[in-house]
């Protein structure tokens, strides 16, 4: 019963990827690499959707 309470929910854990993606995202973009941050906001994105239909 209480080990449950220690464990992350999978949703948690994308959330957590997605919001990492988007400060690598936004770190890219202020050193202006527009490439690398158009490709971590894609897969970012990618996590939302997963976020989305769980």
């Amino acid at each position: 019963m209480g080990m449950n309470l220690f464990k992350k929910s999978p949703e948690a854990k994308l959330r957590k990827q997605y919001e990492a993606l988007l400060k690598q995202a936004m770190e890219a973009q202020r050193g202006g690499d527009i490439v690398k941050c158009s490709e971590l906001t894609a897969k970012a994105d990618e996590i939302l959707k997963q976020i989305e239909q769980a």
